[in-house]
């Protein structure tokens, strides 16, 4: 069973491995992070957010699976950024914190999907505006990062309440040690990544 993790978690810092295979139980993985996406309303959600080492990433721009393009992007490279809009952004591991972030208007992305073929395309709008800050999140950024300082501050008291919940959780036994998750995290990454 899989959850969406919140800040301050250390697997968000975490940058991701590229996928040398997939295969059913991946394919499983990426299912359920879909259900989690929808159920939490979300638009994108990368593997680092499961708690996964993976450079994966899931999205469907409308929120909605009826209407919308399921599309997963494995081992992604963002290449020829143009123009620069700010917008306003949210995260699934923030719940209810929101900022605003500058970012590129377009991008191209070369990526794999999960039958192995070979994507590549020049996005705007908001699907590259999600496409950044999932591939953001399998780096171990957070779109917090991004944020202009000042508009940081607004959010202190929001980030503050994260960071306490995470300590009672861990105080708890609900999440591990730091050294655990790093265990967990370089199974995985013996099992599913290139070295």
């Amino acid at each position: 069973m899989l959850t969406i993790i919140q800040f301050p978690h250390p697997t968000l810092r975490h940058k991701s491995k590229a996928l040398r295979r997939v295969d059913a139980k991946l394919k499983l993985i990426v299912a359920e992070m879909f259900e989690l996406m929808y159920a939490a309303k979300g638009i994108g959600l990368a593997a680092n957010q499961v708690n996964l080492p993976f450079q994966l990433f899931v999205v469907n721009a409308t929120g909605d699976r009826s209407t919308g393009d399921e599309l997963v992007f494995i081992n992604p490279v963002l290449s020829a950024p143009r123009g620069h809009v700010t917008a306003e952004e949210g995260c699934l591991s923030l719940p209810g914190v929101f900022g605003n972030v500058a970012r590129p208007e377009r991008i191209h992305i070369s990526a794999y999907d999960l039958h192995g073929n070979p994507i590549e395309r020049t996005l705007d709008g908001t699907l590259a505006r999600v496409i950044q800050h999932e591939f953001d999140h399998i780096q171990g950024i957070l779109f917090i990062d991004r944020m202009d300082p000042l508009d940081v501050k607004g959010i202190a008291d929001d980030l503050t309440r994260f960071e306490s919940q995470f300590l009672a959780s861990r105080l708890r036994g609900d999440i591990p040690s730091d050294e655990l998750v790093t265990r967990a995290l370089e199974s995985d990454e013996a099992e599913y990544c290139v070295r």
